[in-house]
């Protein structure tokens, strides 16, 4: 059997689902509702298994890893009995210009 996790979203990443799932709300309030339950179900979905996620390309880092919901990048990182959800962005979004970091 695997390992159970806990699963925690940060305040970031709670705001960035917030962020995206209110944006499509502009067009569709059904779509909206629909990209939230994945998002979430997505993250429970980590309790086990959290490994199946592929590592972020841009970090090369194994503790750093995503899992796509829809056209988003879901980017959490394993530590022991913990997963922590630290970002949900737009799939489209460059990544090393949103956190900052130079190619």
């Amino acid at each position: 059997m695997a390992e159970e996790r806990r699963v925690v979203w940060t305040y970031a990443a709670r705001a960035m689902l917030d962020d995206a799932v209110a944006f499509v709300a502009q067009d569709s309030r059904d779509a909206a509702i629909q990209l939230l339950v994945d998002a979430l179900d997505a993250g429970d979905s980590l309790q086990t298994f959290a490994e199946r996620g592929r590592i972020v390309p841009e970090l090369d880092h194994p503790q750093l890893r995503e899992l796509f919901v829809q056209s988003y990048r879901l980017i959490y990182s394993v530590k022991g009995d913990t997963v922590e959800l630290i970002a949900f962005v737009h799939a489209a979004r460059d990544f090393n210009r949103l956190f900052g970091e130079e190619e």
